[in-house]
């Protein structure tokens, strides 16, 4: 069964390239054009990992992280966050606010994208198989 991902950009050109990328390594990708729609996505079925863009209608994408990090289920989901900003913020104290965030500066490529959702992946499964051997 392959991972899950929700990508959310309000820059439908953005999403579209990103799908397709992350679609052709095998990923099941979901989009949404807006944070209430990302919101509503994860409540339905939380996905592996959330990519989300920073400044969107709706809900922020520190807001949907919010929303996220209250959750049991998606407490510890792993997160992209896109953004033109990147430079402008505080990438230790986004992680030490929101646990698992990272920053992806706009524009970016999709090869860089994969690439990070990889290793995420990688990171929270291992993280994943570590607590799972402690509780036996």
């Amino acid at each position: 069964m392959p991972q899950r991902l929700l990508l959310c950009d309000d820059e439908v050109h953005i999403v579209r390239v990103a799908q397709f990328k992350l679609s052709k390594a095998g990923y099941e990708v979901q989009g949404a054009l807006d944070g209430l729609q990302a919101w509503k996505a994860i409540q339905a079925q939380p996905p592996d990992l959330v990519v989300t863009d920073l400044q969107m209608p709706g809900l922020t994408g520190f807001e949907l992280i919010d929303r996220m990090r209250a959750q049991p289920a998606t407490a510890k989901t792993p997160v992209v966050l896109l953004t033109a900003k990147g430079y402008e913020l505080q990438h230790e104290d986004i992680q030490s606010k929101y646990g698992d965030v990272t920053v992806l500066p706009k524009p970016f490529s999709p090869k860089a994208l994969l690439d990070l959702v990889k290793e995420k992946l990688q990171k929270s499964q291992e993280a994943q198989s570590a607590l799972a051997g402690a509780a036996k």
